[in-house]
């Protein structure tokens, strides 16, 4: 095989990845961006090159030789931010365990050391690669060395080699020495002939070949140009001479030393781990072939049919747990839509069922005595919800124990993720297998064979890495979270989305109705002030009439013109009349897109009910969100948004129990705090609000105004949502003094909700994270960053995610227990919604006072505290109506 050297500039590489890519942290709050971005970039040039020695070039702080003949050399150069300084050292620790060979110099830039390198390595006849963002390295470019431009960031590369340099510049590579000579390079600031650009530098070179020789012949030049180098050749010999790259640098380097390829890979996986690369683990295994680590796959899974019920059946009950995966095709979720049911005892040898026989496992299934583990066990329960048999027991779902050990993961918990973290290996995602887009494949689409093997893998993983988990939730105090709130919550979100949420079609299409006809209305009277008709959702439009037509003033520019956002109309409210029927305009465009048509278009045609997705695996806090719709985000300030809910009905012989936490997060927060005023306040039943008031405007609670008690309101959820003096300045529109003394006033009389918050941000600067009252753990990386607004940003969320979680460990708990109540008691009623903190239960009329002390006692009792749990409980046949 060919001898290839790759020779990388590092700090050029690394400086590109930094600005190319966005900012990225590892749980430690380490930035990580460049130092992925360099990696990514080496893979693909290992993968394309295949390189049998590779070096990296470094350069050092201490001056070079440049530096000294040359005082302004680089002056005036950007200082390099702290985010890319602290990732030189991870990434040659990175490149050692690679083993990859490192090279540095006191006096010499990465660049002497690269070219001294590659001639060593031509020498030896080796094909030299030489990797850099630096057009200066074209200079190196020979017939055996290819200079490697990085472009686009670091993601493409544009090659140079001695012909391809003479093709494209008509000029040697080592004549760009001198053209750099005579042009300069502001970026190193090498001054070079004042006036004298690129054209006019390459006609001369072309001409007379070299400096040496322009400077030799001044008298054969004419006019300007005759006086600029006449006058300044000593600066542009000069400036070659700086801008030449040394070949001689004393290093003692021998190119046996540079031989790539003999690493230990479990090292290089460990350092990936850490730094939170386990995307680029596939990649490895990839140049390396994966055979040494996968050492925990089995060697073949036995994958087959059912052969033998009845011992299946004594062997699941004999084990007392189960490994369980549902193929399903597409259709609707009161349907019959499973093809295939997988399960396994042991991982290795995997059975299916077909739909035929499922009737045949619906004892094991339903059976409360067998643990049940899986990968999105919810999608499991609601694909079994039709053939009557309800999936008991889920006591494992990798998908939810992962969301519990790292809440802020970007890899949507794919059970191909969760493979490669804590089994090394490579497991095709549902993109993998499937493809994505319009062009995506169904199940139904898909052979036997294909399907074996993709679910096959998945009961493997769900066996060897719940082990790793479970052990991991012991060791972090999170068991108890996950086994007595987490995945009970699993059946509940379930058997929420299979219920559904009872529609009135007709209201909808009122609402719509009314809708476009304000819609409408509002055009006609934006067009008159605007004086001609445009197209209001065109922002480009937009900005033209208001910022030209109407001359209001620009607040801000976009690249493609005027912004028009919410934000810019909002500080343009008082300027014309029309800026507030161009918001009421757009909220009632969304109102309508969202929530009236929208809504029609998943109404389901068996229920007439619309199935929200409820997710438990996606905000960092805990929360619960939903999809398909977003319930949990329907608009309530205006008017139009509240009659949205109207169209939220019970069905018939049915009403709504909305029962909702009473500031539950302020009470969250007065007992973390063991605040003695904010306790005292709920203990007798004050209205903390007015509470906040008297104590901060110094009155009595009985003379608070209205604006006060309003002002006190938002103190006092920006103080737990972590808001700073300008953030609450912007909210109250008043002064940032005034809402600085606002805050000191507040942090004076709750002083230790001072201590507490303050305590909050040092615990999590140490630690790396927050836990909340249920153990629940947020990391938050973005304390540690040198970046100010970014440490910031991490000091409001340490301050807001042990409130705001555990508000989302209570309400959880609540779901629970009031969905166990209703099961236990064998009731109608079903609890369908659950809105931040707010429970719905469809309720059966002849069930509704009992329903009604369920709700209360449990959400009331979810969880002891200092400070009770207060709930707010309203009935009606509509949500709109219990509100």
């Amino acid at each position: 095989m060919d001898k290839r050297l790759i020779i990388i500039d590092g700090n050029s590489i690394i400086n590109r990845a930094f600005y190319a890519l966005p900012e990225m942290s590892n749980k430690e709050g380490l930035k990580t961006n460049a130092i992925y971005g360099f990696t990514t970039m080496l893979f693909k040039i290992i993968d394309t090159y295949k390189p049998t020695h590779i070096s990296v070039a470094f350069d050092r702080k201490a001056p070079t030789f440049r530096h000294l003949e040359y005082n302004e050399y680089k002056a005036g150069r950007k200082k390099m931010p702290d985010e890319l300084r602290e990732q030189f050292e991870p990434l040659k620790e990175l490149l050692d365990k690679f083993n990859i060979h490192r090279l540095e110099l006191d006096g010499y830039e990465a660049d002497d050391i690269i070219g001294t390198v590659s001639k060593l390595g031509e020498e030896h006849d080796y094909k030299v690669y030489i990797v850099t963002g630096d057009k200066d390295a074209i200079q190196l470019a020979s017939n055996k060395t290819t200079t490697l431009i990085t472009k686009k960031g670091v993601g493409e590369v544009e090659e140079y080699d001695f012909n391809s340099v003479m093709e494209k510049y008509e000029m040697t590579p080592t004549q760009f020495i001198d053209l750099k000579g005579l042009m300069g390079d502001k970026s190193d600031n090498i001054p070079g002939v004042p006036g004298i650009g690129e054209k006019t530098g390459i006609k001369l070179i072309k001409e007379f070949s070299s400096i040496e020789n322009l400077v030799e012949h001044i008298d054969d030049l004419k006019g300007s140009v005759k006086k600029k180098i006449e006058e300044n050749k000593e600066l542009a010999i000069m400036s070659k001479r700086l801008a030449t790259i040394i070949r001689d640098v004393p290093i003692n380097v021998k190119l046996e030393e540079l031989e790539y390829g003999d690493y230990d890979t479990e090292s290089v996986i460990e350092e990936f781990k850490k730094l939170g690369f386990t995307s680029l683990v596939s990649r490895l295994l990839d140049l390396d072939g994966g055979s040494e680590v996968a050492k925990e796959s089995p060697l073949e899974l036995k994958i087959g049919p059912v052969d033998d019920i009845s011992s299946l059946i004594k062997d699941i009950n004999d084990k007392k747990e189960v490994m369980i995966k549902t193929v399903t095709k597409v259709g609707n979720i009161l349907e019959k839509n499973i093809m295939y049911i997988f399960i396994s005892i042991d991982g290795n040898n995997i059975y299916y069922l077909n739909e035929g026989q499922i009737s045949d496992f619906k004892e094991i299934l339903s059976s409360n005595e067998i643990k049940k583990f899986g990968y999105n066990l919810k999608d499991d329960y609601i694909a079994l919800r039709p053939y009557d048999i309800k999936l008991e027991n889920m006591y494992f779902d990798i998908t939810i124990a992962e969301y519990l050990i790292d809440s802020a993961s970007s890899t949507s918990y794919e059970c191909s993720a969760i493979a490669m973290k804590y089994l090394t290996r490579k497991v095709k995602s549902k993109e993998d297998l499937l493809g994505k887009g319009a062009k995506a494949k169904k199940f139904e689409d898909l052979d036997i064979e294909e399907i074996k093997d993709y679910i096959g893998q998945i009961i493997n993983v769900v066996k060897l890495s719940s082990e790793k988990m479970e052990k991991y939730l012991n060791e972090s105090d999170m068991d108890s979270l996950f086994h007595e709130v987490e995945m009970p919550l699993v059946e509940v979100l379930g058997e929420m989305e299979f219920i559904g949420i009872n529609v009135d079609r007709d209201i909808l299409n009122e609402l719509g109705t009314q809708f476009k006809e304000i819609i409408s209305k509002l055009e006609s009277e934006i067009y008159e002030m605007a004086g001609e008709s445009f197209n209001i959702n065109s922002p480009k439009q937009l900005g033209v009439i208001l910022f030209e037509k109407l001359g209001l003033p620009v607040i801000k520019k976009t690249k493609t013109g005027y912004s028009t956002n919410a934000e810019v109309l909002d500080k343009l409210r008082d300027k014309h009349e029309i800026i507030n029927k161009i918001t009421e305009y757009r909220q009632i465009v969304k109102l309508n897109s969202t929530y009236v048509e929208g809504l029609l278009g998943i109404i389901n045609p068996i229920s007439n009910r619309i199935h929200s997705s409820f997710n438990q695996t996606i905000t960092t806090t805990g929360r619960i969100s939903s999809t398909e719709p977003n319930l949990q985000n329907i608009p309530v300030k205006m008017e139009m948004g509240r009659n949205i809910r109207k169209v939220f009905i019970a069905g018939e012989n049915y009403e709504l129990v909305d029962a909702d936490y009473s500031q539950v997060e302020l009470r969250v927060l007065a007992n973390m705090s063991g605040d003695e005023n904010m306790i005292d306040a709920f203990k007798h039943g004050e209205d903390i609000h007015s509470k906040t008031a008297s104590q901060i405007f110094d009155v009595d609670i009985n003379e608070v105004t209205s604006r006060q008690r309003s002002e006190a309101k938002a103190i006092n959820f920006g103080i737990v949502y972590g808001k700073s003096d300008f953030g609450l300045s912007e909210d109250l529109n008043i002064p940032v003094k005034q809402a600085k003394e606002y805050i000191n006033s507040y942090f004076e009389k709750y002083s230790k909700i001072k201590e507490f918050m303050d305590k909050t941000i040092e615990d999590a600067t140490r630690d790396g994270y927050i836990t909340t009252l249920l153990n629940r753990r947020r990391y938050i990386p973005e304390l540690k960053s040198s970046n100010f607004m970014l440490r910031n940003a991490g000091k409001r969320a340490a301050m807001n995610a042990p409130i705001q979680g555990s508000a989302a460990d209570i309400i959880k708990i609540a779901m629970v227990n009031v969905y166990k109540k209703l099961e236990e008691k064998n009731l109608k009623s079903k609890l369908i919604l659950q809105v931040h903190d707010e429970l719905i239960v469809e309720t059966a009329n002849d069930e509704l006072e009992i329903v009604k002390q369920i709700v209360k006692d449990e959400m009331e009792n979810a969880f002891s505290m200092d400070v009770n749990l207060d709930v707010d409980l309203n009935v009606g046949c509509s949500w709109y109506e219990t509100k």
